[in-house]
Order: structure tokens, then C-alpha cells, then sequence
């Protein structure tokens, strides 16, 4: 059972990695690529190894993610403004 829970989970990652990749707006590829590391740490709980599940989730598809989109949001404020 945990074999093919793995697997799902592989298979997850692989989806959302290649969708991170070619999707076109950034906030979704930024999701995708959260999503990936969400995967990845849900297969590490599987895996048996929970502090190496805790870091992927907290690093990766938390604190990454956030600045991530915190970038896109100041980047795209700053192609707004006008210039005077």
C-alpha cells in the first residue's frame, strides 16, 4: 500500500513540476512549483523520514513560495507606477 502511495505521490510531483515549468502567468507556476515541494514532503512522511518532511514543507513550500510571490506582487507594482 505505501508503495503505490508513493508512487501517486511521484507521479504528483512530476505533474506539477512540469506544469511549474510551462505555464505562462508567474503566480501560477509559483503555486505549481509550491506544490511540487508539498508532494515531495508528503512522500517524505511516507519514506519514513518526518524531519526532512518538516524542512520541505516549511522551506519549500513555505517560506519559497511566499517570497516567491511577494517578488511577483512588488515587481508588478513598480511596472505601474509612472515615472514623473
Amino acid at each position: 500500500m505505501i508503495e503505490w502511495m508513493t508512487l501517486l505521490l511521484c507521479a504528483g510531483i512530476l505533474v506539477s513540476a512540469v506544469l511549474a515549468v510551462t505555464l505562462t502567468k508567474p503566480v501560477s507556476a509559483v503555486i505549481s512549483a509550491g506544490l511540487t515541494s508539498l508532494f515531495a514532503s508528503v512522500t517524505y512522511v511516507f519514506l519514513a523520514a518526518p524531519d526532512v518532511a518538516m524542512t520541505e514543507a516549511s522551506i519549500g513550500s513555505g517560506l519559497a513560495t511566499v517570497i516567491f510571490l511577494y517578488a511577483i506582487n512588488r515587481t508588478r507594482k513598480q511596472e505601474v507606477e509612472p515615472d514623473d
